[in-house]
């Protein structure tokens, strides 16, 4: 049996899709006062600097992975008009149900989908846009997933991936200690879990950093490759185009 790694600790591949599951249907229902609070709001930053970036034009096919409550979803729904379609997608059928439910709230009904971003069940070349928010890390086999992304993908069609990256030098020390002291207890304080804020914490150690996350697009298809880093790099945006 192939291991893989669930934050710190290694498990069995077949274990991690199940214990990321759990980790999100325990945070659920805070999870966007959550975001808010360990983030500072900065997170919204993130999110409108990644519409800007992704440029949606009326008419378009948009498909959001991992898409969790739905904010990127809702914003690019409000780009590609009633002649487009936004697909709001995440293999946690917790968090999907949140997100969709707050969506309706606000107005706005888009086609919801439970599904593995390793298989994920849309024809070749269907999408202009595929964006995938804080949501790579937790996935088993990462070049699965970005392969996937690339073949549904229509030519000249633009991914997104914004994810938590590697912080500048000297802010290190003082990220390290508000992510394994702060983060776990704020988990516990609001959400009643430390133990998923922690994975959070490690899945992030876990993660490519900029230059080997581009190098790794690059080598599932896509041609063209660039990150922007947000916040001295504690966040970075990556951008692959399919040629």
């Amino acid at each position: 049996m192939s291991s893989t790694h669930f934050g710190f600790e290694s498990v069995d591949e077949a274990q991690k899709a199940r214990r990321v599951r759990g980790v999100f249907d325990s945070v659920a229902s805070r999870y966007d006062l959550m975001n808010d609070l360990m983030s500072g709001g900065l997170h919204r930053a993130w999110k409108a600097y990644t519409v800007m970036v992704a440029n949606v034009q009326p008419g378009q096919q948009v498909l959001d992975i991992a898409g969790g409550t739905g904010d990127l979803a809702n914003a690019f729904a409000q780009k590609v008009g009633l002649d487009g379609q936004v697909v709001l997608s995440d293999i946690n059928e917790a968090m999907l149900r949140t997100g969709r439910d707050r969506l309706i709230d606000a107005g706005s009904a888009l086609e919801c989908a439970v599904c593995d971003a390793e298989q994920l069940p849309f024809a070749d070349t269907s999408f202009d846009l595929v964006s995938v928010a804080f949501g790579l890390r937790n996935m088993t086999h990462k070049d699965v997933a970005l392969r996937e992304m690339h073949r549904i993908l229509k030519p000249g069609g633009k991914v997104l991936v914004l994810e938590f990256s590697r912080v500048a030098k000297p802010l290190e020390k003082v990220y390290d200690w508000y992510s394994f002291k702060i983060l776990p207890r704020l988990g516990k304080l609001v959400a009643g879990d430390a133990d998923s804020y922690r994975y959070l914490a490690e899945s992030i150690r876990m993660h490519p950093g900029q230059d080997e996350l581009k190098q790794m697009m690059h080598g599932c298809g896509f041609g063209h490759v660039d990150y922007h880093n947000l916040t001295g790099g504690l966040v970075a945006l990556h951008v692959g185009i399919k040629c």
